[in-house]
This record gives structure tokens, C-alpha cells and sequence, in this order.
């Protein structure tokens, strides 16, 4: 994984606000576009999330040997609604540093019970987003639309990249799956 996402893992809380930060100077006037494509450049090169169906996501879950459940870090922060927390799927447990840096946080979980959460998340409304940090796809999210991180920075900021849709994710992520 790339040493990025080991620093994000460690400070994750910090690393949102941050984003959150930023985001907001895309409202000032002559900066905010600068921030804007900045901000766009850094999600289509660096990290990013993609908005998943719930087949798409059990047919990831399906492709992983060894799936971990801990805490979604946007709602673990910004505690917005009553959802559960405990609902990001980690999709490898050798060498993902959230498990690294947090093991305290997560828990190994089989196929199965990830796709049951998958489809308490999807009854509950919440979204399913696969993230990466380069071309390393860690995890699936699955976000309320009151805390997502990546859907405020789309949707409030301008800043499109954050949160995509792509209709060959599964294609693109048995790829990397192949390649690592």
C-alpha cells in the first residue's frame, strides 16, 4: 500500500477536517477555483471514492480473500446521524494500514457477514463507496449522507472527483487485484 495511506490511517479524523478545510475555500471568490482544481486533481490522481450498487459491492466482497470490519472514519467523526458506526469493510487484512495502525478498531469477518451489513447498510439508506489511495482499493464504505466526506466535498464544494461513479469499478478493481 502506499505510504500515504499509512499516514492517513494514522491521523484520519485530522486528514477530514483538513479536507473539510479546504472545501470551503472553494466558496471565496478567485481562490476558490484554484482550490477547486487542486482539490479535483488530488482525487482523480491520489484518492478518491467510487459510488457502488450493493451487487457491485458483494461481488467485491466475493473477489477478497479476507474482509475486516471497523468504524467508519466520516461518521465515527462527525456523528450526524443514529447510524452504526461500525461499518466500513477492510478488503485485506495483510498489510491494509488501518488494521496496522488501528487493530483495536477492526475485526476479521467472512464473506457472509459482510454481505449481510451490506444489505443492512443499503435498508438503512446508506451509500456504498469503494475508496483508494492511488491505485490501492482498501476499503468499502458504507456512509450516510449527513456525514460522507467525500459526498460534501461532491456535492457542497464542487469538488466532483471525491465521489464518482465509474461503470467499470468491478473491472478495474479484480485489475489491481490481479496486479498486487
Amino acid at each position: 500500500m502506499h505510504h500515504t495511506l499509512k499516514l492517513y490511517s494514522r491521523h484520519r479524523e485530522s486528514a477530514l477536517r483538513f479536507y473539510m478545510f479546504w472545501a470551503r475555500w472553494t466558496r471565496i471568490p478567485l481562490i476558490g477555483c484554484l482550490v477547486r482544481r487542486v482539490a479535483n486533481t488530488w482525487g482523480n490522481n491520489l484518492e478518491g471514492a467510487y459510488v457502488l450498487t450493493t451487487d457491485e459491492a458483494g461481488e467485491i466482497v466475493d473477489a477478497c480473500e479476507k474482509l475486516a470490519l471497523g468504524p467508519c472514519s466520516c461518521r465515527e467523526l462527525y456523528h450526524n446521524c443514529d447510524n452504526p458506526v461500525n461499518v466500513e469493510i477492510m478488503l485485506r487484512l495483510n498489510g491494509n494500514m488501518f488494521i496496522e495502525e488501528r487493530p483495536g478498531d477492526y475485526h476479521e469477518i467472512s464473506k457472509v457477514e459482510a454481505k449481510d451489513i451490506l444489505r443492512e447498510c443499503h435498508q438503512r439508506g446508506l451509500i456504498h463507496s469503494i475508496v483508494k489511495c492511488r491505485e490501492d482499493f482498501y476499503a468499502i464504505c458504507n456512509c450516510c449522507t449527513c456525514c460522507c466526506v467525500p459526498l460534501q466535498l461532491h456535492n457542497q464544494y464542487g469538488i466532483g472527483s471525491a465521489l464518482t461513479r465509474k461503470d467499470d469499478i468491478i473491472r478495474v478493481f479484480r485489475e489491481h487485484q490481479h496486479a498486487v
